[in-house]
């Protein structure tokens, strides 16, 4: 079976640092055990890194935390530089980033809890689902 490609939410990235109980921190333990690939851009990176901090001490972490975090995914998933913006598409205009990364990493699917604010991602044969949803596709849970 191909390896999925996928780009994390980065309301994802959050849960699984809340929680190490839920789906999204399954899912993060995941990657890099060849079981599907992570995509990554410098702005989605750059948004994981301002969102974690926002929130650090509700999820007890240091700045050093977070820089190790995203150094982390940095080196275990594809990164990809962005050459153009079709803009708007989506409902949230601060979701147009992670389609446009989905769309150049060629990406079957989005991981995200926002279904709704990706309305229309099937066009380009990307399909948005949960964590748990994307789990039970490949067999995790």
């Amino acid at each position: 079976m191909k390896m999925s490609q996928v780009v994390i939410d980065t309301n994802v990235l959050v849960a699984g640092q809340r929680s190490k109980r839920g789906a999204s921190s399954k899912l993060l333990s995941l990657i890099g055990l060849d079981q599907f690939q992570i995509n990554l851009s410098i702005a989605l990176a750059l948004e994981y890194e301002d969102v974690l901090s926002r929130y650090k001490s509700d999820m007890n972490l240091t700045s050093e935390d977070i820089a190790n975090l995203i150094d982390a995914l940095c080196a275990l998933g594809n990164l990809h530089d962005i050459h153009f913006l079709w803009r708007p598409y989506l409902r949230d205009p601060k979701d147009e980033f992670v389609l446009e990364l989905a769309v150049a990493a060629s990406c079957e699917y989005i991981i995200s809890f926002n279904k709704k604010d990706f309305r229309g991602t099937d066009k380009f044969g990307i399909e948005v689902v949960t964590p748990a949803e994307f789990l039970k596709y490949i067999g995790a849970i």
